[in-house]
């Protein structure tokens, strides 16, 4: 592999695993909001957002971080209140006493905010309208969580799509480089370490998010799974994992490293490698290219699918697990194509249902079956090229999954957003 091209991979990691507080799509529509606000220069007297589908659903139930409450109208009022654009996808990491300003500003000004669906437009797709008087300012994020392809004030055009956007202001695009599952594994397992070891840092914070479920948070899912662990290092290292996935959607202020715009991906592809490597005293090499093989498969698997889409990403993030475990239990290239192709036959299909609490049920599921497809690949075993949509060869597996979710599943979007907002509650 060139240094060019490890170059890139690196490039493409460090802008997809960056760190985030609370559910990402709240999070970017905060962002988006306080970039509005921003250009007006003013507090808005009337906020309008319209958001993709897959922004809307995902930010529907999930907790907002230190509020205690659900939803995005407190998270627009935060970024109204105390937002700052540059802060990326922390931007709703605001101290006690804003949040309690943003709270007292959205119960004078909550009919201010008005919220919509567009129906034609990227998947992941937020525009917010604030205005005061005459005055107007319009932000876009479009592609990615922290992507501004258009900023408007008063009929000036800042930024345009076709003039600019934050993705091209950072350097070469994540697009770029062409992945495959072979080009994965031959740079997590072969590029000098020194290069790597960057990866580590995501363990620091999402570890810390862990110790915090732990202590009950959501449907309490890790603890209660840790409470009945009796130190078995499966159920140990899926408690640990699913426990900072209850307390990031139940609220917890704790940022953590996400992956390819997700929290709960970032979470699924750094601890139960980490954790499983500690658990059976792999080296700290063999855990941070565990940790990178991890990030990267998922990332190369997520981009057939998009970043939003019907299929959960804890399809891909667990994808990105079970090829971690392999390696750290001396496993091969070829069988960790093997767990790939058993764990695409295990989960397509898994439909996201929104962010909430109860993700982290999702989270067991697919880090459960990561571990069980792990040790059928050990023992040989994989999915016949006749089964689902599985084929011989590991990335033509790999492209069926993103097609099934990138385009076999819009429909199903349809019918998930109007089933949560037909609910009798």
């Amino acid at each position: 592999m060139t240094q060019e091209t490890r170059k890139q991979l690196l490039n493409l990691i460090q802008q997809e695993v960056v760190l985030a507080t609370g559910c990402t799509e709240p999070g970017a529509v905060a962002l988006c909001v306080a970039k509005s606000r921003e250009l007006l220069g003013a507090i808005p007297e009337k906020v309008e957002l319209l958001l993709s589908k897959n922004v809307f659903k995902n930010a529907m139930g999930v907790g907002i971080p230190g509020t205690g409450m659900i939803g995005l109208p407190i998270a627009v009022a935060m970024a109204i209140v105390a937002g700052k654009s540059e802060r990326g996808l922390e931007i709703l990491t605001i101290p006690q006493s804003e949040v309690d300003e943003a709270k007292s500003w959205l119960s004078q000004n909550a009919s201010r905010i008005s919220i919509g669906v567009k129906e034609v437009c990227d998947k992941l797709y937020i525009e917010c309208t604030c205005t005061k008087g005459n005055d107007k300012a319009t932000a876009i994020i479009s592609g990615r969580h922290t992507s501004f392809v258009h900023l408007e004030k008063n009929g000036k055009i800042e930024l345009s799509q076709e003039t600019g956007s934050t993705t091209a202001s950072q350097g070469s695009s994540p697009e770029e480089i062409k992945l495959s599952a072979r080009m994965v594994y031959d740079f997590a397992t072969t590029a000098p370490i020194e290069e790597l070891e960057f990866i580590r840092e995501t363990v620091k914070y999402n570890s810390a998010a862990a110790n915090e479920g732990l202590k009950g948070y959501g449907l309490n899912t890790g603890k209660i799974l840790m409470e009945n662990a009796h130190g078995d290092i499966v159920h140990t290292v899926v408690a640990r994992t699913v426990a900072a996935s209850d307390a990031r959607m139940d609220g917890c202020q704790l940022s953590v490293y996400s992956n390819s715009g997700s929290g709960n991906q970032g979470i699924c592809c750094t601890l139960p490698v980490y954790e499983y490597g500690s658990a059976k005293g792999c080296s700290e090499e063999q855990i941070t290219r565990a940790l990178i093989l991890n990030h990267l498969m998922s990332i190369y698997v997520k981009r057939g699918i998009g970043r939003l889409s019907a299929l959960c990403g804890i399809v891909n993030a667990s994808i990105g697990v079970t090829s971690g475990l392999v390696y750290l239990q001396g496993g091969s290239f070829d069988e960790i194509c093997y767990a790939i192709k058993n764990m695409i036959n295990t989960l397509a299909g898994m439909v996201c249902d929104g962010a909430k609490p109860s993700c982290a049920l999702k989270m067991s599921a697919g880090l459960y079956s990561a571990f069980v497809n792990a040790e059928l690949a050990r023992h040989g075993k994989v999915v016949d090229a006749t089964d689902g949509i599985s084929e011989r060869d590991i990335d033509f597996s790999i492209r069926n999954l993103g097609h099934l979710g990138h385009d076999g599943m819009d429909q199903t979007d349809d019918v998930v957003l109007d089933i949560m907002t037909h609910k009798a509650l």
